[in-house]
């Protein structure tokens, strides 16, 4: 099987290593409109080659969209154009807009709309990493409109890849992502920018920051190319989450002002209950 990758960065870049570990490509295309990525990609052995989108779309098997959510609807839209039995995969995060935009094509049957729940705060090819995937969850959304060999042919990537598969609908998918990890982002941006505003006064703060203050804002270092359109193409959802966020936020606020224990108590024990969730 060839397939083609277009966009060669951390998610890109991870699942090209993932087909190669794994002896589910015989060949890899890679496009990247960075010719910087490009290079770097091919150097690296993430792909076998470096391809006009045109020329490495009529070769391929299997074209994987791993670009920002901004750009996918039009080329998904302009890639299903120069198909014929191929079949097309996106890994982007967020999904509602892009299945809307290809619901009608002729050829909507060949896409399979797909994200798999997992990242880091790196970016670009040299950020790829072996086994990014394993264990972590992919959704499909709309599976029910992708022609049963398609789906059938990316879940079986997904699953060799040690992916469990979850199905969803594309509202549905964009409002829990808002929730697991969306507003995470936020949140981490907003923590950095918060104690960089304090550092200004204090330079030792840095110092004696711990390994959870590390944990939180790791996030904060993710690069705005990727994470501006998912914020803005979520919008709604994530303006919802915040709401909820700040909230919380203020609850706490107003008990450690009236230094009310067993309301923090109380509150940090619900909290405590995502234990359930997260282990």
């Amino acid at each position: 099987m060839t397939v083609t990758i277009i966009g060669l960065g951390l998610i890109g870049g991870s699942f090209a290593l993932a087909l190669k570990d794994r002896g589910l490509a015989d060949r890899i295309v890679g496009v990247d409109t960075d010719p910087a990525h490009a290079d770097k990609a091919l150097a690296l052995g993430l792909v076998d080659a470096i391809q006009p989108v045109g020329d490495a779309v009529a070769e391929s098997d299997l074209i994987v969209l791993a670009i920002p959510v901004n750009a996918i609807p039009l080329l998904a839209v302009q890639i299903l154009n120069r198909i014929d039995r191929q079949i097309v995969m996106d890994m982007g995060s967020t999904k509602e807009e892009l299945c809307e935009v290809i619901e009608q094509h002729a050829r909507r049957g060949r896409f399979v709309a797909t994200h798999p729940m997992w990242g880091t705060e790196y970016s670009g090819p040299e950020a790829a990493v072996h086994g990014a995937f394993t264990g972590r969850s992919v959704v499909i959304c709309q599976r029910e409109l992708s022609d049963p060999d398609a789906v059938e042919r990316v879940e079986a990537i997904y699953r060799a890849i040690g992916m469990p598969v979850i199905e969803m609908d594309p509202e549905e998918h964009d409002l829990h992502a808002a929730y697991v990890s969306h507003i995470s982002q936020v949140t981490s941006y907003a923590l950095a920018l918060t104690v960089l505003e304090k550092e200004r006064e204090d330079e030792t703060i840095f110092a004696l920051a711990g390994g959870g203050f590390e944990s939180t804002v790791r996030l904060a270092k993710s690069s705005g190319e990727m994470w501006i359109p998912i914020l803005l193409k979520n919008k709604y959802n994530v303006l919802d989450v915040l709401r909820e966020h700040i909230h919380q936020l203020q609850v706490m606020r107003r008990m450690i002002e009236r230094d009310d224990t067993e309301g923090l108590q109380a509150t940090i024990r619900k909290a405590n209950s995502i234990r359930r969730i997260i282990r």
